[in-house]
């Protein structure tokens, strides 16, 4: 079975940092892109960023840009979100799914980022 755990989420301040982790299992983790979407409050799904089944590429939307990076551990088999500079409009329910961009076929339950002063 095929499962995504993401954890890490929570309160910020403006300006600072969060690392969300997402645990996968149930298939061969290294021969998938990675991607994390978000949903704020009220709004629809929007694409943050994707990495490569070997962690070489990445891909992220320009309002996260120079802000987050993504990584990986397939010895772990955990993607990672680390998010610094902060900002209210960052706020949102965080998924990890399996696949590229908007073309994914499993997503996880999300976790929660807050950033209020």
């Amino acid at each position: 079975e095929v499962q995504l755990v993401e954890s890490g989420g929570g309160l910020m301040q403006p300006g600072g940092s969060l690392r969300l982790s997402c645990l996968v299992s149930g298939f061969t983790f290294s021969n998938y892109y990675m991607t994390w979407v978000r949903q704020a409050p009220g709004k629809g799904l929007e694409w943050v960023s994707s990495i490569s089944g070997g962690g070489r590429l990445t891909s992220y939307a320009d309002s996260v840009k120079g802000r987050f990076t993504s990584s990986r551990d397939n010895t772990k088999n955990t993607v990672y979100l680390q998010m610094d500079s902060l900002k209210s409009e960052d706020t949102a329910l965080y998924y990890c799914a399996r696949g590229h961009y908007s073309n994914y076929d499993r997503r996880g339950q999300g976790t929660q980022v807050t950033v209020s002063s």
